[in-house]
């Protein structure tokens, strides 16, 4: 079912109303940026991806973490897509000439927050109490949670053998072939308890999966135990915008892990991964052909997000589709109606 955009009143959700958005890096920071700027204070929750986590020269880093806290806080680089805006490369320059490994790059200004983490860390608080106190010295008008303050690994695996997520990313640059994909430690670790709460409160009016990739930034967060049971439960709508423009992946491996693994490079693949638990999907209009055939009612619309005019209108969009799922004027998908 399509629905012509625009035809929804209004961007926001009924007042007092909450919002717990999934993301991961880049392009879910995006449609968490939009969605903050459309919504109040305090109306935002944002469940983010750590299997990206890692240890690197001693320092405790959180990719995802890090992109979604300078994107919301207007400090993030527009040219690279992540790290700092007006950054220097001061301490990476006298790491090789030491002959330091320096394939994962640490500007001097990002560097701070890595150092400030890794301390407090080691000092005994959670990544969720760090990450709650770096939000609010941003000035940050939405929550940010890890999905859990234990640690989570993403795992690639090839024809090699299993890379660490950042290894494959960062150093290898997505080149090996994947054949699987797997999360060590997500088994025994908890959801973090605010984002279970989020997902629970009465006033929650929809839950939205951001255009990151489903298989490196989303799974990872469903794969703890108690977020996708919690997802099930919710009589909030939930609704996943799709990474796939014109059946090619905006930004990163999306597309080309979907190929590896056998699969279609296109929305309609991207639905039935969320199978059973999506209420409802977006849809850029390039790919406006798969929206009869999703599985779930589709919103058609422009989801590139190159301005920040971009970001508001599609998170307004996505907000007033939730709503009119939720408000009975479009079918939910039976499995969470």
């Amino acid at each position: 079912m399509t629905s012509p955009e625009g035809s929804f009143a209004g961007p926001n959700p009924a007042p007092a109303s909450r919002v717990v958005a999934l993301c991961g890096g880049v392009g879910g920071a995006k449609l968490a940026l939009g969605l903050e700027s459309v919504l109040a204070q305090g109306q935002l929750t944002i469940g983010v991806n750590t299997g990206d986590d890692f240890e690197f020269l001693g320092l405790c880093i959180s990719p995802d973490l890090d992109t979604v806290l300078y994107t919301l806080a207007g400090l993030s680089d527009p040219v690279r897509g992540w790290g700092r805006c007006d950054e220097s490369w001061n301490f990476m320059a006298a790491l090789e000439q030491l002959g330091g490994e320096n394939w994962f790059s640490l500007g001097d200004r990002d560097l701070a927050l890595h150092v400030e983490r890794t301390r407090r860390l080691r000092a005994g608080e959670t990544l969720s109490a760090v990450t709650g106190d770096l939000a609010r010295r941003f000035g940050l008008r939405a929550e940010v949670l890890p999905m859990t303050d234990q640690p989570v690994h993403t795992l690639i695996h090839t024809a090699e053998g299993a890379l660490p997520f950042q290894d494959y990313f960062v150093k290898l640059r997505c080149a090996p072939c994947v054949t699987d994909i797997s999360f060590s430690g997500a088994a025994e670790a908890s959801a973090n308890p605010a984002l279970i709460g989020a997902l629970a409160d009465p006033k929650l009016s929809a839950v939205v999966i951001c255009p990151s990739n489903p298989f490196l930034s989303i799974d990872p967060i469903l794969a703890v135990p108690g977020v996708r049971a919690a997802l099930e439960r919710t009589p909030a709508p939930i609704v996943v915008v799709s990474p796939i423009v014109g059946g090619r992946a905006v930004k990163g491996p999306t597309a080309k892990i979907m190929g590896e693994l056998g699969l279609a490079v296109n929305s309609k693949m991207i639905a039935a991964h969320y199978a059973g638990l999506i209420d409802g999907m977006v849809i850029d209009d390039s790919d406006a052909a798969d929206s009869e055939h999703l599985g779930v009612p589709a919103h058609v619309t422009r989801t590139l997000m190159r301005t920040a005019g971009d970001k508001c209108k599609l998170a307004g969009a996505v907000l007033s589709f939730a709503r009119a799922l939720d408000e009975g004027a479009m079918p939910r998908h039976t499995e969470n109606a």
